[in-house]
């Protein structure tokens, strides 16, 4: 009976106080979670990574990506939160955003762009990820009726369903997301491109550096692009179109390689 009333009661707030803006031009869909929670799941899963992996000791590089971060975020649909940016020593081809605003990048993955504005892409990218609350969203999927309650509404086992909520975020942040969230922050990316002044073609560049430098089987920042797959060709079929709807682009946009290049030699 008790998980019935649960059940109800999470359904009732849910339905009264759930709706958060996850996209462009106003989108809204119904997320459990609240924000403050969000982002409790998100500094948790930082401590661990922080943990485990390597960060780059270069305030300069991290300067760089908090920069080019930041220059994205303002233009976003979602500036409400804190956002933080971190580079990750590592050969690994892959970037990745925990909830409420982490996102972390490998060299592996700096070291085939060729462009600020690739690299801009790819951050617009994992922006998206976190306007659209999909991190989120897959972590309270997996959590269930009742840990959920725990978290939103500070029952004696909020810290146990925390915890809980940060070690699922954790085994879901390699895991990837599905085809349909993926096609979202691809559409939301482009959009967030054009809007911070970077041409949108580098995030064709990117598909198609990503496409060739999969080949090893592991997983990359776009999920499994390889290029002999059809849904590698479908997106850049996808982001191409997008990006020929917005034609004429304006002739200020911008693709910034020197730097990018200047920069690309402190990894070296």
């Amino acid at each position: 009976m008790r998980t019935l009333r649960n059940l109800m009661t999470i359904a009732l707030v849910t339905i009264v106080l759930g709706c958060a803006t996850t996209g462009p031009g106003g989108k809204k869909s119904l997320i459990v979670i609240p924000t403050s929670y969000e982002v409790a799941i998100g500094q948790g899963m930082a401590e661990q990574i922080r943990q485990q992996e390597t960060i780059l000791q270069d305030s300069v590089w991290q300067n760089y990506v908090t920069e080019i971060g930041q220059r994205i975020v303002e233009v976003s649909d979602r500036q409400g939160i804190e956002y933080h940016f971190a580079v990750i020593e590592s050969d690994q081809i892959n970037a990745f955003a925990a909830p409420g605003g982490y996102i972390y990048f490998y060299t592996g993955l700096l070291k085939i762009m060729d462009t600020e504005a690739e690299f801009a892409a790819v951050m617009a990218h994992e922006i998206s990820h976190i306007v659209a609350r999909h991190s989120i969203q897959r972590i309270q999927a997996a959590m269930g009726a009742q840990l959920a309650y725990q978290l939103v509404f500070g029952d004696e086992g909020a810290g146990e369903a925390l915890n809980a909520a940060i070690g699922i975020g954790m085994n879901l942040a390699m895991a990837g997301y599905s085809r349909d969230a993926e096609r979202e922050a691809d559409e939301y990316g482009v959009i967030y491109m054009k809007r911070a002044g970077y041409h949108p073609d580098a995030t064709v560049n990117m598909f198609q550096s990503l496409a060739e430098a999969g080949g090893g089987g592991e997983r990359n920042v776009f999920e499994d692009l390889f290029a002999s797959h059809p849904q590698t060709q479908e997106r850049i079929a996808n982001v191409k179109k997008q990006i020929d709807g917005m034609k004429p682009l304006p002739d200020t946009l911008t693709r910034g390689r020197d730097k990018f290049q200047q920069m690309l030699s402190r990894l070296n």
